[in-house]
């Protein structure tokens, strides 16, 4: 599903119009991309927790070449689905 069609299916679904709805996902999504730039997780019941989690540096291969490479340390994000989540998609 792309982002228009989320759009389109939260217009319909909430009543909304599709500018409303762009704002309203705009608006959600940067207030969780704002928390995890803080540290902060980001529980959705029902859905699923962004969190961040730090990865260390690390020595990697160049698979063409064999030469080793550094890979510096990291800050990723996590995504753990919710059991309803989880239900809803089996």
């Amino acid at each position: 599903m792309k982002k228009v069609e989320l759009v389109e299916a939260v217009a319909e679904t909430a009543g909304l119009t599709k500018a409303d709805a762009t704002r309203a996902i705009d608006a959600t999504l940067d207030a969780i991309k704002g928390a995890l730039a803080k540290g902060d997780k980001v529980p959705l019941v029902g859905f699923g927790t962004f969190a961040t989690s730090e990865r260390a540096a690390r020595e990697g291969r160049n698979p063409r070449t064999g030469e080793v490479v550094r890979i510096p340390a990291r800050t990723a994000v996590t995504f753990k689905a919710g059991s309803a989540l989880k239900d809803a998609v089996n």
